[in-house]
């Protein structure tokens, strides 16, 4: 069992930054490799940020330069920093273990998510 904790989300005005936090604990390894993804109403989750257990990371275009995550093995924690937000970054984020870097396949643990809300 892995459980998942988000927080850090919250209303902020565009343009401006958040810095989001998944919190790990259970059967967690630094091999893992961790993803963000997003979620609307109406629409499916979108991985918009993955990092392997080797520090390599990727993005998906829409965020690419405005995001960045980042591991903190000693403190079981994932981050994204989200910098010059825009209103169609508003979603609900959440944190999971990857089941391949390169495929981007979420595993089987999704923590509450956390609500992030860009007024323009």
């Amino acid at each position: 069992q892995v459980q998942l904790e988000e927080s850090g989300g919250g209303l902020v005005q565009a343009g401006g930054s958040l810095r989001l936090s998944c919190l790990r604990s259970g059967s967690i390894s630094s091999f893992d490799h961790m993803g963000w993804f997003r979620q609307v109403p109406g629409k499916q989750r979108e991985l918009v940020a993955a990092i392997s257990s080797g520090g390599g990371t990727k993005y998906a275009d829409s965020v690419k330069g405005r995001f960045s995550i980042s591991s903190d093995d000693a403190k079981n924690t994932v981050y994204l920093q989200m910098d010059s937000l825009k209103p169609a970054d508003t979603a609900v984020y959440y944190c999971t273990q990857l089941r391949g870097y390169y495929s981007g396949r979420p595993g089987d643990y999704w923590g509450q998510g956390t609500q992030v809300t860009v007024s323009s």
